[in-house]
């Protein structure tokens, strides 16, 4: 599918010089691009939606869950995580 988008000339520049030293045509170093956008976004929604579920839930009411182990501590041991 071909597609016109408007980019400012900075931008542009930058992703001529990334697409010939990647070695790949402009188009294929834009897809890629979007590509990764869509699945960075797909995770984060899932991330959310997971947030929202576990929301409510109460640590004091599981044995043996430490209450330290919260959500924010969870995100920061696996922020680099890929899934």
């Amino acid at each position: 599918m071909k597609t016109a988008i408007s980019l400012p000339d900075a931008l542009y520049e930058e992703a001529e010089r990334t697409a010939r030293a990647m070695g790949i045509p402009r188009s294929q170093l834009f897809a890629r691009a979007v590509a990764e956008y869509i699945g960075r976004h797909r995770r984060e929604g899932i991330t959310e939606r997971l947030n929202e579920v576990y929301e409510g839930t109460d640590d004091r009411d599981t044995p043996g869950v430490r209450t330290e182990a919260s959500l924010d501590s969870l995100r920061e041991l696996t922020k680099n995580d890929t899934w």
